[in-house]
């Protein structure tokens, strides 16, 4: 009887210490994990989004790079790590709603695993070819690629990245062929691209500098509007209405994270994401568009894009190499 009488005591005793710990939060310095190199679009987004959170935490918030197999590593730390609140995830969505369906074996299972905080940045893709392609619309270019003999060759950040896939769909849609050159992470692919080592990609929105220098030379978006980085860049739904990829980051924490940090999280960083200045700082660094949602909508666009990119994963017969 007493046994039983400790044991409800101590599990009291560590909900108390837990929901106390959440009370208190933060009280010392945030880890803040991006999966790609810096430079890439979700580096950006993390840098830019990590002082604002700072301030309304009050607690330092510190970007790390964990680089590797299209956001599994970083996950896979963030999803490992204690459930407190102190080490947390700029998600890329294809770490959510691709990886599983092109690895073979998945070191732990994002959907389970990590919990979702927040919505954070939206946009598409830049088609962006490097100045010597002589395409100068999206027409002709869809034409080179289909007399290219050998193929044209494009990169992409990654086996199973959303760079890779929507490439891939294009593809199939307008019916050409190119051989995939993946690297680690969109800045060095985009940096590929404009030392002409590759002719093409699928660029994240944060190449728009590089665009508007000349440095590469974009095509057209893949959103379901012209981007507002590049306004006279024509979508690719002009040209084949049913196509639209855009991309997607988040915030996560390990599942179990205390109901009352995830909340405090998610406030901030909806706060945050409607400063004016902040939107300002994201679309001019990145081109990306604040993404604001409910816990119940950000949950359902996860479940929604996992269904999709399985069948065209599937559709594509697409795998890591």
């Amino acid at each position: 009887m007493n046994s039983a009488i400790y044991r409800v005591a101590g599990l009291l005793l560590a909900v108390f210490l837990l929901n106390d710990a959440a009370a208190q939060y933060p009280s010392r310095a945030i880890r803040l994990l991006v999966p790609f190199p810096p430079g890439g679009g979700p580096d950006l987004v993390g840098r830019i989004l990590a002082p604002k959170l700072s301030e309304g935490l009050g607690q330092p918030v510190v970007v790390e790079n964990r680089v590797g197999s299209n956001g599994n590593i970083a996950g896979e730390a963030v999803a490992k790590s204690p459930a407190d609140g102190y080490t947390l995830l700029v998600g890329n969505d294809s770490l959510f709603v691709i990886n599983a369906h092109m690895y073979k074996q998945m070191p732990f299972d994002p959907l389970k695993d990590l919990a979702p905080v927040a919505s954070l940045v939206s946009n598409g893709f830049f088609l962006a070819v490097n100045p010597s392609v002589p395409a100068k619309t999206f027409p002709e270019f869809v034409e080179y690629a289909r007399k290219a003999d050998p193929p044209i060759q494009y990169a992409s950040g990654g086996n199973g990245s959303q760079h890779h896939l929507t490439m891939e769909r294009l593809k199939a849609r307008a019916g050409f062929k190119a051989v995939h050159v993946p690297y680690k992470g969109g800045a060095p692919a985009t940096t590929a691209t404009v030392a002409g080592e590759v002719p093409v990609m699928m660029s994240g929105t944060s190449t728009a500098p590089q665009i508007r220098s000349g440095r590469l030379r974009a095509l057209a978006f893949t959103g379901p509007q012209r981007s507002r980085a590049l306004p006279d860049v024509p979508t690719v739904a002009e040209f084949y209405p049913d196509f639209v990829m855009v991309q997607w980051y988040g915030l996560f924490a390990p599942a179990g994270t205390p109901d009352a940090v995830i909340a405090r999280l998610r406030t901030e960083t909806n706060r945050m994401l409607a400063l004016p200045d902040l939107k300002e700082k994201l679309s001019n660094a990145g081109g990306v568009e604040s993404w604001i949602t409910s816990p119940e909508e950000f949950a359902a666009q996860i479940r929604s894009e996992y269904a999709t990119y399985g069948n065209l994963v599937k559709q594509l017969g697409a795998k890591i190499d």
